[in-house]
C-alpha cells in the first residue's frame, strides 16, 4: 500500500496545484478509504488534463452539444402556424436535415484541407482573402453569434416564465406599437450580463460541467421520445396527418403583435413556398452551430479525418432526434395545441400530456439548464474567435488584450453588450429571421468555396472529398438560394437589416485597415 501511495504521489505531483499537493502529502496514518478515493479521483483527473488532444468521440459530443439548444423545444409551434399540417411539418424538418448533413459533408472537405483552428473564418480567409474572412467575422459579431446568444437567452426566459407565471402575466415595461420591452427580455439580458461577467473572472466550464449541460438536452429529448407514444392516451396522430398535402396558416396578429386564433386559412402556390421558407427559418436555427467543432480543429486528434467524421455522425444523430421528437409532438398534441402552445413552449405542452404536471416542471428545468449552458458556451467561444480575428488584424485591437485572469475581457463585453441590444430589439421569432438568413448566406459562400477550390487548385491534397461532387454542392446552393430569396420576399423587415449589417462591415474593414491601405 505504501508503494501505491508513493507512485500516486509522483504521478500527481507534476504541475499539481498547492491544495492538491497538500492533500496528497497527508501522513499515511490519515490516508483512510475516503482519502484514497479522492486520491484516485485526482489521479484520473490528472490523466485527463494531460490529454491535450480531443478524441473523435469528444469532437462528436461537441457537435451534438453545440446543435441542441433551445430551438427543438420551441420552434415547432411557429412552424405549425405557418404550415398547419403534420405532413408539411415533417417535410420541412427532413429538408433541414438534408441541408444540415450535406453542409457538414462539404465542410469536411475544407476541414481536411485546412486542419487548423478557426473553422469557417479560416476557410473564408484562405479561399477568398482577408476581406471575406473579415465579413464573416463581422457577421459573426453583429448577427450570428450575438443574435444566437440573444435568442437562446430569450428561450431561457420563456421557460423560466413557466415556473414563474408572473413573468408572463406582467404588463410590458415599455410599449410603442409592436415594439415592447418585457420582463422576459430583461431576464434574458440579465443572464447574458451574468455569464459575461463570470467569464471575465476566468471561470472556465470544466468537461464534467459541460457534459451535464449537454446531457440535460439529450435527456429531455430522449424522455419525450421514449414516453411520447407510450403514455399518450388520446393520440392526435391521425388528425394531424389527416390533412395530407393540404397546407394552412393561422398567423394573424393584432396591433401589438399578439397572435390571434382567427382560424386556419388554406394556402398553396407561392404562399405555400413562403410558408415553407418561414418555417425553415426556425428549423435551420435549431440545426446550426455544428461547425463550432471546426474552430478547435487544431486540438483534435487526426483532424483531417476525425473532424468530418464527427460532423457527419453528430449532425445525423441530432437530426434523427429532432425528427423523432416532432413525431411525438404530432402524436401528443392537436394542431391548435402545437401552433398555439403558451409562449411557444411546445415541449412543455407535450410533456404535460405525457407525464402530467410534474413532468412539465422537470422539462422546463431541463431546458433552462440546457439553454443556460448553451449561452455560456456561446459567450466563451465567440469572444475567443473575435480575439483571434483581432490578432490577425481583422477586428478591433482592443479585443486582443487579456485581463489578469487571462481572458479577453474587452472582447467579452463587446459581445455581451451587443447581444443585450439584440435581445431588446426584437422577440424570439424576429431574432431567428435575422440569424437564419445570414447563417445560410455564409453557408452558401463556404459551400461555393468547395467548388472554387476544385477549379482553382485541383491538385491540392484533399484527404476527404465531397460525395457526389459537383451535384451535391450545386443542389445545396439551389436550395439555399431559394430559401434566402423567399425569406427576403416574405420576411423583409428582419432579413434586410441582417444583410445590411453584413454590408456595414465593408466600411468598417476599410476603417480598421486604412493605415495598411495607405
Amino acid at each position: 500500500m505504501n508503494k501505491l501511495f508513493a507512485i500516486i504521489k509522483v504521478l500527481l505531483n507534476i504541475n499539481m496545484s498547492c491544495h492538491c499537493r497538500k492533500f496528497i502529502y497527508l501522513p499515511l496514518s490519515k490516508l483512510n478509504n475516503l482519502n484514497l478515493f479522492f486520491i484516485i479521483i485526482f489521479f484520473f483527473l490528472k490523466i485527463n488534463l494531460m490529454q491535450k488532444k480531443l478524441k473523435f468521440w469528444d469532437a462528436t459530443m461537441l457537435v451534438m452539444g453545440s446543435m441542441i439548444g433551445s430551438g427543438i423545444f420551441i420552434v415547432s409551434s411557429d412552424m405549425m402556424r405557418n404550415l398547419g399540417s403534420g405532413y408539411w411539418l415533417i417535410v420541412v424538418w427532413i429538408i433541414t436535415a438534408v441541408m444540415t448533413v450535406a453542409a457538414a459533408i462539404y465542410y469536411g472537405e475544407l476541414s481536411s484541407m485546412f486542419p487548423k483552428a478557426g473553422g469557417q473564418y479560416t476557410y473564408m480567409t484562405e479561399i477568398f482573402g482577408k476581406m471575406t474572412g473579415f465579413l464573416y467575422g463581422w457577421g459573426l459579431f453583429t448577427v450570428i453569434q450575438t443574435g444566437t446568444i440573444a435568442a437562446v437567452a430569450m428561450a431561457f426566459g420563456k421557460f423560466t416564465a413557466y415556473l414563474i407565471p408572473a413573468l408572463n402575466d406582467a404588463a410590458p415595461i415599455f410599449q410603442s406599437g409592436k415594439f415592447q420591452i418585457t420582463w422576459i427580455q430583461i431576464l434574458s439580458i440579465a443572464v447574458i450580463i451574468l455569464l459575461t461577467y463570470i467569464n471575465t473572472k476566468g471561470v472556465k466550464s470544466g468537461k464534467l460541467l459541460q457534459n451535464v449541460f449537454t446531457g440535460s438536452k439529450i435527456l429531455a429529448l430522449i424522455g419525450i421520445i421514449i414516453f411520447g407514444f407510450w403514455f399518450v392516451k388520446d393520440s392526435q396522430w391521425v388528425s394531424n396527418m389527416g390533412f395530407g398535402w393540404d397546407a394552412f396558416n393561422n398567423i394573424e396578429r393584432d396591433t401589438t403583435g399578439k397572435l390571434l386564433q382567427t382560424g386556419w386559412n388554406s394556402i398553396s402556390g407561392a404562399t405555400l413556398m413562403g410558408g415553407i421558407a418561414v418555417a425553415m427559418v426556425v428549423s435551420v436555427f435549431s440545426s446550426v452551430a455544428w461547425e463550432n467543432v471546426t474552430f478547435v480543429s487544431g486540438e483534435i486528434e487526426n483532424p483531417k479525418k476525425n473532424v468530418v467524421k464527427a460532423m457527419v455522425l453528430g449532425t445525423v444523430s441530432v437530426m434523427a432526434l429532432y425528427l423523432l421528437v416532432n413525431f411525438v409532438y404530432l402524436n401528443a398534441l392537436d394542431r391548435d395545441s402545437i401552433g398555439f402552445a403558451a409562449n411557444d413552449r411546445v415541449a412543455v405542452a407535450a410533456s404535460e400530456k405525457i407525464f402530467g404536471s410534474a413532468g412539465t416542471i422537470i422539462m422546463a428545468v431541463l431546458v433552462m439548464i440546457s439553454t443556460f449552458g448553451c449561452i455560456n458556451g456561446l459567450v466563451l467561444a465567440g469572444a475567443r474567435v473575435f480575439q483571434t480575428m483581432a490578432k490577425d488584424g481583422l477586428f478591433f485591437k482592443q479585443a486582443i488584450e487579456n485581463n489578469k485572469n487571462d481572458v479577453p475581457e474587452k472582447s467579452l463585453w463587446m459581445q455581451g453588450i451587443w447581444a443585450s441590444v439584440l435581445a431588446l430589439s426584437g422577440q424570439y421569432g424576429d431574432l431567428l429571421d435575422m440569424i437564419s438568413f445570414v447563417i445560410v448566406l455564409f453557408y452558401m459562400i463556404t459551400v461555393f468555396g468547395v467548388i472554387y477550390m476544385r477549379i482553382k487548385q485541383p491538385d491540392l491534397e484533399r484527404p476527404y472529398k465531397t460525395w457526389l461532387y459537383p451535384i451535391t454542392p450545386i443542389l445545396y446552393l439551389f436550395i439555399g438560394t431559394a430559401f434566402c430569396v423567399l425569406l427576403i420576399w416574405f420576411k423583409p423587415q428582419y432579413t434586410w437589416p441582417g444583410f445590411l449589417l453584413i454590408l456595414l462591415g465593408l466600411p468598417v474593414y476599410w476603417f480598421i485597415n486604412r493605415k495598411k491601405v495607405e
